[in-house]
């Protein structure tokens, strides 16, 4: 079985403050409580194509392993490594992130989409952000409703930490209005 889910978000700040907000968070100091979850992220690759203006990312993030503690038990590993993909067309104004594990892939398969785009009703101002997330338990699947409960456990963890990462999104994008204002602004907290 598959749970998945998607969540949207208004913020209320300008497409581009919102998507340097979300190239900034994990490297912000200040962010490092709200997502304890995140061990590490290291750039491998990124190129602009010439012909289109898109640049092209890919991240390596390093992550406390999903889940519960018994879990992480069982399979005696208790981080994750990640790839997150991600096209940007200042152009057309879009930011499409897309995370998968790639590590404990015989467990557990997890996905992640984000996408920034202008809001529709206020493209100047404000930023819709659409997340869609669907985690897989495998090694469980003759234990159905034990696997269902872990994807749920799974599920609320993700959800928890992506309330953090919107909350840390909001406070970038403060700071990086207050920047861009030539106001001085302490560390965030």
């Amino acid at each position: 079985m598959v749970r998945a889910y998607s969540q949207e978000h208004i913020y209320k700040h300008p497409w581009e403050r919102v998507t340097s907000a979300s190239w900034r968070k994990f490297a912000d100091p200040e962010n490092k409580r709200a997502l304890s979850h995140i061990l590490e992220v290291d750039t491998l690759n990124h190129k602009v194509d010439s012909s289109s203006g898109k640049l092209y990312t890919t991240r390596a993030i390093t992550i406390h392993a999903p889940g519960p503690w018994f879990i992480r038990k069982i399979i005696g590993q208790d981080i994750c490594h990640c790839v997150e993909s991600t096209v940007v067309d200042a152009q057309s104004r879009s930011m499409q992130l897309s995370t998968r594990n790639i590590s404990l892939e015989n467990f557990i398969e997890v996905e992640e989409k984000i996408r920034y785009n202008p809001h529709p009703e206020n493209p100047k101002l404000w930023t819709v952000c659409k997340q869609e997330t669907s985690i897989k338990i495998k090694p469980l699947s003759a234990l159905a409703s034990m696997a269902e409960k872990i994807e749920q456990k799974c599920v609320e963890k993700f959800q928890a930490n992506s309330a953090k990462g919107r909350e840390v999104m909001e406070r970038m994008c403060k700071y990086l209005e207050a920047e861009s204002s030539g106001i001085s602004v302490l560390p965030i907290s």
